[in-house]
Protein backbone atom coordinates (compact mmCIF):
# COMPACT_ATOMS: atom_id res chain seq x y z
CA UNK A 1 0.00 0.00 0.00
CA UNK A 2 1.28 3.34 -0.73
CA UNK A 3 1.28 6.61 1.59
CA UNK A 4 -1.02 8.24 -0.43
CA UNK A 5 -3.39 5.87 0.06
CA UNK A 6 -2.57 5.50 3.44
CA UNK A 7 -3.00 9.02 3.73
CA UNK A 8 -6.32 9.02 2.31
CA UNK A 9 -7.49 5.74 4.53
CA UNK A 10 -6.46 8.00 7.63
CA UNK A 11 -8.20 10.94 6.71
CA UNK A 12 -11.52 9.18 5.95
CA UNK A 13 -11.03 7.34 9.59
CA UNK A 14 -10.68 10.84 10.69
CA UNK A 15 -13.81 12.24 9.43
CA UNK A 16 -16.05 9.02 10.31
CA UNK A 17 -15.12 9.60 14.45
CA UNK A 18 -15.16 13.10 14.15
CA UNK A 19 -19.02 12.53 13.23
CA UNK A 20 -19.86 9.87 15.27
CA UNK A 21 -18.26 11.45 18.41
CA UNK A 22 -20.07 15.31 17.48
CA UNK A 23 -22.68 14.15 15.63
CA UNK A 24 -24.78 12.94 18.37
CA UNK A 25 -28.41 11.95 18.25
CA UNK A 26 -31.02 14.77 16.23
CA UNK A 27 -32.45 17.02 18.26
CA UNK A 28 -35.46 16.54 20.32
CA UNK A 29 -38.28 18.88 21.49
CA UNK A 30 -38.42 20.38 24.17
CA UNK A 31 -41.20 20.22 26.69
CA UNK A 32 -41.62 23.35 27.34
CA UNK A 33 -41.95 24.16 24.18
CA UNK A 34 -45.60 25.37 23.76
CA UNK A 35 -45.32 27.01 20.53
CA UNK A 36 -48.22 26.29 17.76
CA UNK A 37 -46.03 25.98 15.22
CA UNK A 38 -46.82 22.93 12.01
CA UNK A 39 -42.92 21.82 12.17
CA UNK A 40 -43.22 20.03 15.62
CA UNK A 41 -45.47 17.57 15.96
CA UNK A 42 -45.39 17.15 19.69
CA UNK A 43 -48.34 17.38 21.72
CA UNK A 44 -48.32 21.54 21.81
CA UNK A 45 -46.98 21.50 18.32
CA UNK A 46 -49.36 22.06 15.34
CA UNK A 47 -48.06 19.71 12.85
CA UNK A 48 -51.15 17.53 12.63
CA UNK A 49 -53.12 20.94 11.15
CA UNK A 50 -50.55 20.93 8.33
CA UNK A 51 -50.62 17.47 7.84
CA UNK A 52 -54.34 16.98 7.63
CA UNK A 53 -54.80 19.63 5.18
CA UNK A 54 -52.20 17.87 3.49
CA UNK A 55 -53.62 14.47 3.07
CA UNK A 56 -57.03 16.15 1.85
CA UNK A 57 -55.47 17.20 -0.77
CA UNK A 58 -55.59 21.20 0.10
CA UNK A 59 -52.62 22.91 -1.32
CA UNK A 60 -50.53 24.33 1.99
CA UNK A 61 -47.25 26.13 2.31
CA UNK A 62 -44.75 27.08 5.60
CA UNK A 63 -43.98 30.63 5.18
CA UNK A 64 -40.72 31.17 6.75
CA UNK A 65 -39.56 34.68 5.72
CA UNK A 66 -41.19 37.89 7.10
CA UNK A 67 -44.88 39.41 5.64
CA UNK A 68 -43.36 42.57 4.23
CA UNK A 69 -43.78 41.33 0.57
CA UNK A 70 -47.18 39.46 1.04
CA UNK A 71 -49.09 41.34 -1.27
CA UNK A 72 -46.45 41.19 -4.09
CA UNK A 73 -45.40 38.04 -4.57
CA UNK A 74 -47.85 36.41 -6.77
CA UNK A 75 -45.84 33.17 -6.89
CA UNK A 76 -46.34 32.60 -2.94
CA UNK A 77 -49.65 34.60 -2.56
CA UNK A 78 -52.17 32.68 -0.26
CA UNK A 79 -55.56 32.46 0.06
CA UNK A 80 -55.97 31.47 3.44
CA UNK A 81 -53.07 33.41 5.64
CA UNK A 82 -52.69 31.41 9.26
CA UNK A 83 -50.88 32.74 12.16
CA UNK A 84 -51.03 31.05 15.23
CA UNK A 85 -50.28 32.64 18.43
CA UNK A 86 -46.45 33.53 17.32
CA UNK A 87 -44.06 34.52 20.14
CA UNK A 88 -42.75 37.22 18.31
CA UNK A 89 -45.26 40.39 16.84
CA UNK A 90 -45.77 41.30 13.56
CA UNK A 91 -43.87 44.60 12.74
CA UNK A 92 -46.29 47.57 11.46
CA UNK A 93 -45.27 46.91 8.12
CA UNK A 94 -46.15 44.05 7.96
CA UNK A 95 -49.63 44.31 9.88
CA UNK A 96 -50.17 46.90 7.46
CA UNK A 97 -49.62 44.30 4.33
CA UNK A 98 -52.59 41.92 6.14
CA UNK A 99 -54.48 44.74 6.44
CA UNK A 100 -53.86 45.08 2.89
CA UNK A 101 -54.57 41.71 1.83
CA UNK A 102 -57.97 41.40 4.08
CA UNK A 103 -58.72 44.23 1.77
CA UNK A 104 -57.95 42.43 -2.22
CA UNK A 105 -60.29 39.27 -0.50
CA UNK A 106 -57.54 37.65 1.39
CA UNK A 107 -58.86 35.48 4.40
CA UNK A 108 -56.95 35.03 7.79
CA UNK A 109 -57.00 33.29 10.20
CA UNK A 110 -55.48 33.96 13.61
CA UNK A 111 -55.24 32.67 16.92
CA UNK A 112 -54.73 33.92 20.59
CA UNK A 113 -53.08 37.33 19.76
CA UNK A 114 -51.95 36.31 15.91
CA UNK A 115 -49.30 38.80 16.83
CA UNK A 116 -50.87 41.66 17.02
CA UNK A 117 -53.88 41.05 13.92
CA UNK A 118 -56.71 40.43 16.59
CA UNK A 119 -55.97 43.66 17.90
CA UNK A 120 -54.96 44.98 14.29
CA UNK A 121 -59.22 44.42 13.70
CA UNK A 122 -60.69 45.21 16.95
CA UNK A 123 -60.62 42.55 19.35
CA UNK A 124 -58.25 41.37 22.10
CA UNK A 125 -57.97 37.89 24.19
CA UNK A 126 -59.36 38.19 28.10
CA UNK A 127 -56.40 36.67 29.08
CA UNK A 128 -54.03 39.41 27.51
CA UNK A 129 -55.39 41.81 30.54
CA UNK A 130 -54.40 39.34 33.06
CA UNK A 131 -51.07 38.50 34.58
CA UNK A 132 -52.22 35.23 35.48
CA UNK A 133 -54.04 33.02 33.50
CA UNK A 134 -58.18 31.48 34.61
CA UNK A 135 -59.54 28.34 34.45
CA UNK A 136 -60.93 26.98 31.15
CA UNK A 137 -64.55 27.89 29.86
CA UNK A 138 -67.00 25.20 28.65
CA UNK A 139 -68.07 26.46 24.75
CA UNK A 140 -71.67 25.85 23.83
CA UNK A 141 -70.94 22.90 20.44
CA UNK A 142 -72.30 24.95 17.24
CA UNK A 143 -73.84 21.88 16.34
CA UNK A 144 -75.64 19.11 18.32
CA UNK A 145 -73.57 16.54 18.68
CA UNK A 146 -69.87 18.17 18.18
CA UNK A 147 -67.59 17.01 21.15
CA UNK A 148 -65.32 20.26 21.84
CA UNK A 149 -63.03 20.81 24.24
CA UNK A 150 -63.21 23.97 27.62
CA UNK A 151 -61.29 27.05 25.60
CA UNK A 152 -58.43 28.86 28.09
CA UNK A 153 -59.67 31.98 26.22
CA UNK A 154 -62.33 34.01 24.99
CA UNK A 155 -62.69 37.29 22.50
CA UNK A 156 -63.22 40.95 24.13
CA UNK A 157 -63.37 44.07 22.46
CA UNK A 158 -60.49 46.24 23.69
CA UNK A 159 -60.51 48.90 26.88
CA UNK A 160 -62.91 47.33 28.70
CA UNK A 161 -62.87 44.75 31.80
CA UNK A 162 -59.95 46.67 33.61
CA UNK A 163 -57.65 46.90 31.21
CA UNK A 164 -55.81 49.84 32.52
CA UNK A 165 -52.59 51.23 30.55
CA UNK A 166 -50.56 50.50 33.43
CA UNK A 167 -50.99 47.04 33.26
CA UNK A 168 -50.58 46.94 29.49
CA UNK A 169 -47.10 48.68 30.17
CA UNK A 170 -46.54 45.74 32.88
CA UNK A 171 -46.77 43.19 29.23
CA UNK A 172 -43.68 45.25 28.04
CA UNK A 173 -44.87 47.93 25.82
CA UNK A 174 -46.65 51.13 24.68
CA UNK A 175 -50.34 51.43 24.17
CA UNK A 176 -49.83 52.66 20.35
CA UNK A 177 -46.28 50.53 19.57
CA UNK A 178 -47.22 48.35 16.18
CA UNK A 179 -50.73 49.30 15.93
CA UNK A 180 -52.41 49.74 12.81
CA UNK A 181 -55.34 51.22 10.97
CA UNK A 182 -58.37 49.18 12.41
CA UNK A 183 -60.37 47.64 9.75
CA UNK A 184 -63.73 48.05 9.38
CA UNK A 185 -66.48 44.86 9.21
CA UNK A 186 -69.46 44.91 7.24
CA UNK A 187 -70.08 41.48 8.77
CA UNK A 188 -69.67 40.06 12.17
CA UNK A 189 -70.64 35.70 12.54
CA UNK A 190 -69.85 34.59 15.93
CA UNK A 191 -68.40 30.90 15.21
CA UNK A 192 -68.27 29.49 19.01
CA UNK A 193 -69.12 31.34 22.25
CA UNK A 194 -68.94 29.99 26.05
CA UNK A 195 -71.80 29.25 28.09
CA UNK A 196 -72.16 32.85 29.41
CA UNK A 197 -72.73 34.25 25.74
CA UNK A 198 -69.15 35.56 25.41
CA UNK A 199 -67.47 34.90 22.10
CA UNK A 200 -64.81 32.50 21.45
CA UNK A 201 -64.17 32.60 18.04
CA UNK A 202 -65.61 34.99 15.36
CA UNK A 203 -65.35 35.81 11.39
CA UNK A 204 -64.99 38.99 10.43
CA UNK A 205 -66.54 39.88 6.89
CA UNK A 206 -65.18 43.01 5.20
CA UNK A 207 -65.80 44.83 1.66
CA UNK A 208 -64.26 42.80 -1.42
CA UNK A 209 -64.48 39.31 0.15
CA UNK A 210 -62.24 39.18 3.00
CA UNK A 211 -62.50 37.76 5.90
CA UNK A 212 -60.50 37.56 9.50
CA UNK A 213 -61.12 34.42 11.56
CA UNK A 214 -60.48 35.00 15.24
CA UNK A 215 -59.71 31.84 17.51
CA UNK A 216 -59.00 32.84 21.24
CA UNK A 217 -57.70 29.63 22.65
CA UNK A 218 -54.56 28.53 20.23
CA UNK A 219 -54.88 24.72 21.96
CA UNK A 220 -58.09 24.05 19.10
CA UNK A 221 -54.58 24.27 16.58
CA UNK A 222 -52.14 21.71 19.15
CA UNK A 223 -51.89 18.32 17.91
CA UNK A 224 -53.00 16.59 21.42
CA UNK A 225 -56.41 18.72 20.69
CA UNK A 226 -56.77 17.54 17.27
CA UNK A 227 -56.04 13.59 18.75
CA UNK A 228 -58.73 13.41 21.48
CA UNK A 229 -61.61 15.48 20.49
CA UNK A 230 -63.63 17.05 17.62
CA UNK A 231 -61.51 20.23 17.16
CA UNK A 232 -60.94 19.69 13.47
CA UNK A 233 -64.27 19.12 11.87
CA UNK A 234 -64.31 22.64 13.62
CA UNK A 235 -61.06 24.27 12.91
CA UNK A 236 -60.52 23.17 9.38
CA UNK A 237 -63.33 24.85 7.90
CA UNK A 238 -61.66 27.89 8.64
CA UNK A 239 -58.56 27.16 6.74
CA UNK A 240 -60.25 25.22 3.61
CA UNK A 241 -60.04 28.37 1.20
CA UNK A 242 -63.29 29.47 -0.71
CA UNK A 243 -64.49 27.77 -3.88
CA UNK A 244 -64.41 30.87 -5.70
CA UNK A 245 -61.20 31.85 -4.29
CA UNK A 246 -58.69 28.98 -4.57
CA UNK A 247 -55.18 28.89 -3.97
CA UNK A 248 -52.77 28.39 -1.11
CA UNK A 249 -52.98 27.88 2.85
CA UNK A 250 -49.92 29.83 4.02
CA UNK A 251 -48.82 28.89 7.62
CA UNK A 252 -46.35 31.75 9.04
CA UNK A 253 -43.50 30.12 10.87
CA UNK A 254 -40.94 32.91 10.91
CA UNK A 255 -43.12 34.80 13.94
CA UNK A 256 -42.90 30.83 15.53
CA UNK A 257 -39.13 31.49 15.27
CA UNK A 258 -38.42 29.49 12.50
CA UNK A 259 -36.64 31.51 10.01
CA UNK A 260 -35.12 30.77 6.93
CA UNK A 261 -32.15 28.61 7.51
CA UNK A 262 -28.75 28.12 5.59
CA UNK A 263 -28.34 24.88 3.95
CA UNK A 264 -26.51 21.61 4.81
CA UNK A 265 -23.78 22.85 2.82
CA UNK A 266 -23.43 26.05 3.70
CA UNK A 267 -23.91 25.01 8.03
CA UNK A 268 -20.83 22.32 6.59
CA UNK A 269 -18.78 25.34 5.51
CA UNK A 270 -19.58 27.55 8.59
CA UNK A 271 -18.55 24.90 11.08
CA UNK A 272 -15.27 23.90 9.26
CA UNK A 273 -14.25 27.57 9.31
CA UNK A 274 -15.30 28.39 12.63
CA UNK A 275 -14.21 25.50 14.94
CA UNK A 276 -10.33 24.01 15.73
CA UNK A 277 -11.61 20.56 14.13
CA UNK A 278 -12.66 21.78 11.53
CA UNK A 279 -9.38 23.58 10.47
CA UNK A 280 -7.70 20.54 11.37
CA UNK A 281 -9.93 18.68 8.60
CA UNK A 282 -9.46 21.59 6.19
CA UNK A 283 -5.29 21.23 6.76
CA UNK A 284 -5.59 18.00 6.27
CA UNK A 285 -7.86 17.33 3.06
CA UNK A 286 -4.60 20.39 1.84
CA UNK A 287 -1.95 18.51 2.86
CA UNK A 288 -3.56 14.96 0.77
CA UNK A 289 -4.80 17.17 -2.27
CA UNK A 290 -0.99 18.09 -2.22
CA UNK A 291 0.35 14.91 -2.04
CA UNK A 292 -1.76 13.41 -4.52
CA UNK A 293 -0.71 16.42 -6.95
CA UNK A 294 2.73 15.85 -6.05
CA UNK A 295 2.44 11.98 -6.92
CA UNK A 296 0.52 12.62 -10.29
CA UNK A 297 3.70 14.69 -12.05
CA UNK A 298 6.07 12.47 -12.86
CA UNK A 299 9.59 14.12 -13.03
CA UNK A 300 12.47 13.35 -15.74
CA UNK A 301 12.76 11.55 -19.14
CA UNK A 302 9.46 9.85 -20.60
CA UNK A 303 9.40 5.76 -20.32
CA UNK A 304 9.31 3.78 -23.12
CA UNK A 305 6.01 2.38 -23.21
CA UNK A 306 5.80 -1.40 -23.62
CA UNK A 307 4.30 -2.79 -27.04
CA UNK A 308 1.71 -5.37 -26.95
CA UNK A 309 0.37 -7.09 -29.95
CA UNK A 310 -1.30 -10.72 -30.47
CA UNK A 311 0.51 -13.83 -31.05
CA UNK A 312 0.95 -14.78 -34.79
CA UNK A 313 -0.49 -18.19 -35.60
CA UNK A 314 3.52 -19.22 -35.62
CA UNK A 315 4.18 -17.76 -32.72
CA UNK A 316 1.51 -20.18 -31.39
CA UNK A 317 2.64 -23.26 -32.55
CA UNK A 318 5.81 -22.74 -31.43
CA UNK A 319 5.19 -21.23 -28.12
CA UNK A 320 2.88 -24.76 -28.23
CA UNK A 321 5.95 -27.04 -29.16
CA UNK A 322 8.38 -25.61 -26.89
CA UNK A 323 5.73 -26.42 -23.89
CA UNK A 324 5.97 -30.34 -24.98
CA UNK A 325 9.36 -29.35 -25.68
CA UNK A 326 9.71 -29.10 -21.99
CA UNK A 327 8.20 -31.66 -20.73
CA UNK A 328 10.28 -34.14 -22.45
CA UNK A 329 7.74 -35.80 -24.87
CA UNK A 330 9.90 -35.03 -28.00
CA UNK A 331 8.59 -37.84 -29.82
CA UNK A 332 4.39 -37.08 -28.88
CA UNK A 333 5.47 -33.38 -29.97
CA UNK A 334 6.48 -34.31 -33.14
CA UNK A 335 4.02 -36.90 -33.95
CA UNK A 336 1.00 -34.23 -32.90
CA UNK A 337 2.35 -31.56 -34.97
CA UNK A 338 2.22 -33.94 -38.16
CA UNK A 339 -1.68 -34.85 -37.06
CA UNK A 340 -2.37 -31.68 -36.83
CA UNK A 341 -1.02 -30.83 -40.29
CA UNK A 342 -3.19 -33.38 -41.68
CA UNK A 343 -6.34 -32.90 -39.82
CA UNK A 344 -5.66 -29.17 -41.40
CA UNK A 345 -6.03 -30.19 -44.64
CA UNK A 346 -9.15 -31.94 -44.30
CA UNK A 347 -8.11 -35.74 -43.63
CA UNK A 348 -10.05 -37.59 -41.08
CA UNK A 349 -9.06 -40.30 -38.87
CA UNK A 350 -5.78 -42.02 -36.82
CA UNK A 351 -2.55 -43.05 -38.89
CA UNK A 352 -1.40 -45.98 -37.58
CA UNK A 353 1.98 -46.24 -35.85
CA UNK A 354 4.86 -45.54 -39.17
CA UNK A 355 2.24 -44.18 -41.49
CA UNK A 356 3.48 -40.89 -41.27
CA UNK A 357 6.35 -41.02 -43.63
CA UNK A 358 4.40 -42.78 -46.70
CA UNK A 359 1.74 -39.78 -45.74
CA UNK A 360 4.42 -37.20 -46.14
CA UNK A 361 5.89 -38.89 -49.16
CA UNK A 362 2.69 -38.79 -51.05
CA UNK A 363 2.22 -35.19 -49.46
CA UNK A 364 5.31 -34.33 -50.77
CA UNK A 365 4.78 -35.14 -54.44
CA UNK A 366 1.55 -33.33 -54.39
CA UNK A 367 2.71 -30.24 -53.33
CA UNK A 368 3.16 -27.72 -56.70
CA UNK A 369 6.07 -25.55 -55.48
CA UNK A 370 9.50 -26.16 -54.31
CA UNK A 371 8.87 -24.28 -51.06
CA UNK A 372 6.40 -26.83 -50.46
CA UNK A 373 8.50 -29.76 -51.15
CA UNK A 374 11.33 -28.41 -49.32
CA UNK A 375 9.50 -27.45 -46.29
CA UNK A 376 8.07 -31.69 -46.55
CA UNK A 377 11.63 -32.68 -46.59
CA UNK A 378 12.61 -30.89 -43.44
CA UNK A 379 9.91 -32.31 -41.65
CA UNK A 380 10.17 -36.04 -43.00
CA UNK A 381 14.03 -35.44 -41.97
CA UNK A 382 12.80 -34.01 -38.20
CA UNK A 383 10.96 -37.37 -38.42
CA UNK A 384 13.79 -39.74 -39.91
CA UNK A 385 17.01 -38.74 -38.01
CA UNK A 386 17.49 -38.61 -34.41
CA UNK A 387 17.68 -35.56 -32.57
CA UNK A 388 16.98 -33.71 -28.77
CA UNK A 389 14.51 -31.48 -27.92
CA UNK A 390 15.04 -29.02 -30.93
CA UNK A 391 13.26 -31.18 -32.78
CA UNK A 392 9.82 -30.56 -31.72
CA UNK A 393 10.38 -26.40 -33.00
CA UNK A 394 11.63 -27.38 -35.71
CA UNK A 395 8.80 -30.02 -36.87
CA UNK A 396 6.70 -26.86 -35.71
CA UNK A 397 8.15 -24.66 -38.13
CA UNK A 398 8.47 -27.15 -41.15
CA UNK A 399 4.63 -27.80 -40.72
CA UNK A 400 3.41 -23.89 -40.84
CA UNK A 401 5.59 -23.56 -43.94
CA UNK A 402 3.75 -26.19 -45.34
CA UNK A 403 0.47 -24.88 -44.20
CA UNK A 404 1.15 -21.36 -45.61
CA UNK A 405 2.12 -22.93 -49.65
CA UNK A 406 -1.00 -24.83 -49.32
CA UNK A 407 -3.19 -22.16 -48.22
CA UNK A 408 -3.55 -19.63 -50.95
CA UNK A 409 -5.06 -22.86 -53.11
CA UNK A 410 -6.85 -23.73 -50.92
CA UNK A 411 -8.89 -20.50 -50.47
CA UNK A 412 -9.40 -20.15 -54.14
CA UNK A 413 -11.06 -23.73 -54.69
CA UNK A 414 -13.10 -23.39 -51.74
CA UNK A 415 -14.16 -19.88 -53.05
Amino acid sequence: MSRIELLVGVLLAVTVGVVLLFGGEPEQESSLDLRPSTLRSGPDGGKAVYDVLTRLGVPTERRRRPLFDLNRDPRHRPAVLAVLDPFLDLEAAEVEQVARFVRAGGAVVAAGSGGGITRCVGWVTANAARLLRVDSFPVQPPTPGLDLPPVADYLRPPGVAGETDARRRMRGGDIETNECETLVPIGRDTLLRLRNGRPAALRLRYRGGGSVALVADVGYFRNRTWRTTDAPLFVAPLLVPDSTRPGLVVWDEYHQGFGEEASVTGVLVTWLKSTPIGWALLQLAAVVLVALGVAAVRFGPPRSVIERRRRSPLEHVEALAAGLEGAGGVDTAVGLTVSGLRRRLGRVGLLPAGAERAWLAALELALPTPAGRNAVRRLQGTINQPGGPERALAAAQAVEDVWEELRPQTTRAGL
